[in-house]
C-alpha cells in the first residue's frame, strides 16, 4: 500500500469511533498473557490504543496502563468507557511518555500502521531494558469452512493480508524493530496465535465487518454492495442464519524483547 493510501485507511477509524467501540472484539487472555510472560513489571503502554479494547483486559489485569491514541475520536470513546486509565493524544512515532517508563509496549490491531523506521527509535526510547514489545491482531480463522467462505465473497478491502492466521503470520514475520537508525537492540521475534471467538449475529457480524478500514474509505455504493452481499451470505448459511453463534477466531501476537 502507498504511503497516502495507508495514511488514508490510517486515519479512517474516527468516523466509525462508536461502531468500532460496539463491535470489534477484545483479545483472547491467552494470548495476552504470552505477550506480557517475560516483560519485567506491569508498566504498560497500549499504542494506538483505539476505543480501547486491549486497554481494558491490560486494566482488569491490574497493569498500570497508559493509553496513547492519535485519532481525536477514538480517544474520546477510550475515555468514555474507562475513566480511571491515563489516555493521552499521541503516535507510536512521538510517544509523549519518558524514557525508559514502561516494561511493556502493545499494540492492539495497530502495528501496521506505524512507520516502523520512526516509531522504532521511539519505544526502545520508552522501553526499561528487557521490556517487551508486543503485537496483537484478531484474525478469523478460515479453518473453517463457512469461514473461508466468507473471506472469499468479501474480498481484500474486509479480509486483508493479516486477516487469517497463515495470511498474518505471513505478513507480521518480519515486522519487527529494526537494528539501526538509533533503536535499541531488539532480539529475534516470536510468533503465536491463540483460539478465540466473539458471540455475533448475522447483523452484528456484518457490522463488525463495515468498521474495517478498507470499506470505510470505500464509495458509499459499493460499500453498500459488498455489505449486502457479506448480509445474503450470512442470512444462506445454516451456521449463522439464525440467532447468535460464535465467530471463530484466533488471536496472533509477535513479541520482541528489547535486550
Amino acid at each position: 500500500m502507498e504511503q497516502n493510501e495507508r495514511l488514508r485507511h490510517a486515519s479512517s477509524f474516527g468516523a466509525a469511533a462508536v461502531a468500532y467501540a460496539e463491535h470489534r472484539p477484545d483479545y483472547a487472555d491467552a494470548a495476552v498473557d504470552w505477550a506480557l510472560a517475560s516483560a519485567p513489571g506491569m508498566r504498560v503502554l497500549d499504542l494506538g490504543a483505539g476505543t480501547g479494547k486491549l486497554t481494558a483486559t491490560l486494566a482488569a489485569r491490574g497493569a498500570e496502563v497508559v493509553a496513547v491514541e492519535p485519532d481525536p475520536a477514538m480517544l474520546a470513546e477510550l475515555r468514555r468507557a474507562l475513566p480511571d486509565v491515563r489516555a493521552l493524544q499521541g503516535g507510536a512515532e512521538a510517544i509523549p511518555l519518558p524514557d525508559g517508563s514502561v516494561d511493556a509496549v502493545v499494540a492492539g490491531n495497530a502495528m501496521h500502521w506505524f512507520d516502523m523506521a520512526v516509531a522504532g527509535p521511539e519505544i526502545a526510547r520508552v522501553l526499561a531494558p528487557r521490556g517487551v514489545l508486543a503485537g496483537l491482531w484478531n484474525v478469523m480463522d478460515d479453518a473453517v469452512d463457512w469461514v473461508a467462505g466468507l473471506a472469499r465473497i468479501s474480498g481484500s478491502a474486509v479480509i486483508g493480508p493479516r486477516d487469517t492466521p497463515a495470511a498474518w503470520r505471513a505478513a507480521t514475520t518480519d515486522m519487527h524493530l529494526p537494528e539501526g537508525g538509533g533503536a535499541a537492540c531488539f532480539g529475534s521475534p516470536e510468533q503465536r496465535t491463540f483460539p478465540h471467538g466473539q458471540r455475533r449475529t448475522a447483523a452484528s457480524l456484518a457490522a463488525t465487518l463495515a468498521t474495517r478500514a478498507g470499506v470505510l474509505v470505500m464509495p458509499e455504493p459499493e460499500r453498500g454492495a459488498l455489505l449486502g452481499r457479506i448480509g445474503a451470505f450470512l442470512a444462506g448459511r445454516p451456521e449463522t442464519a439464525d440467532g447468535e453463534f460464535t465467530l471463530p477466531m484466533r488471536t496472533g501476537v509477535l513479541r520482541v524483547v528489547r535486550l
